[in-house]
């Protein structure tokens, strides 16, 4: 029979932290290592455990009294290296979500999530997986999006685009440039923006140095 995944609780609440360990008594492949009400006296106990009796998860609560989730995430990891960490917590807002999994953990589920998805998640992580609350995921998910590298074809500029440059990089001033191609000075200005922001380029000098540099011009 293989070895049951042992789980250590750090919870400063004192019901919910019982209500939790009783719920995992249900996964059959699952044992209690441990319930702390501070991450301080955790780590104390860490110490005195054998390598053999280590949690190979750790439920962490953010908001706890002394030490907080984010600042023990470092130590536990450090006492436990083997050990994945899950957040288990009642807040959402991006800073703690970003600043937990920046730290290590392994996962970040809301206290509101189902007695089934956690143990999935206690298991997932002990394969080398993660676990994440669906409105977290979705958040990072966002975020990565925002801040991906712009493909080739994103940066490329339009013929449009390349008029206006070309005609900006002769001296041509916005309303030059609009009757020149036959369009409104607010057209202009949007192809502008759309060329700075293309460039990551703050105006149209800089824009037209980096287009000579990059041989657009």
């Amino acid at each position: 029979m293989e070895s049951k995944i042992k789980v250590m609780l750090v919870e400063d609440n004192a019901a919910y932290r019982k209500a939790l360990a009783r719920s995992l008594a249900f996964g059959p492949d699952i044992e209690l290592a441990g319930e702390y009400g501070t991450a301080e006296v955790a780590l104390r106990n860490l110490q005195d455990l054998s390598t053999r009796n280590a949690p190979d998860v750790i439920l962490l609560d953010l908001n706890l009294p002394g030490m907080s989730g984010h600042e023990a995430i470092p130590w536990f990891k450090k006492s436990v290296p083997d050990a994945q960490i899950i957040v288990l917590t009642q807040s959402d807002k991006e800073a703690d979500v970003l600043a937990a999994i920046s730290a290590g953990a392994n996962g970040y589920l809301l206290k509101s999530a189902t007695i089934d998805r956690l143990h999935d998640g206690i298991r997932s992580v002990v394969e080398g997986g993660s676990i994440l609350d669906t409105g977290v995921a979705r958040f990072l998910l966002n975020l990565l999006q925002k801040n991906a590298p712009k493909t080739e074809e994103e940066n490329r500029l339009t013929e449009r685009e390349l008029e206006v440059l070309s005609l900006i990089a002769e001296g041509m001033a916005k309303k030059e440039v609009a009757v020149q191609l036959g369009i409104s000075a607010r057209t202009v200005a949007i192809h502008a923006a759309h060329i700075y922001k293309k460039l990551d380029v703050p105006n149209a000098p800089a824009a037209v140095n980096k287009a000579y540099k990059t041989g657009l011009l």
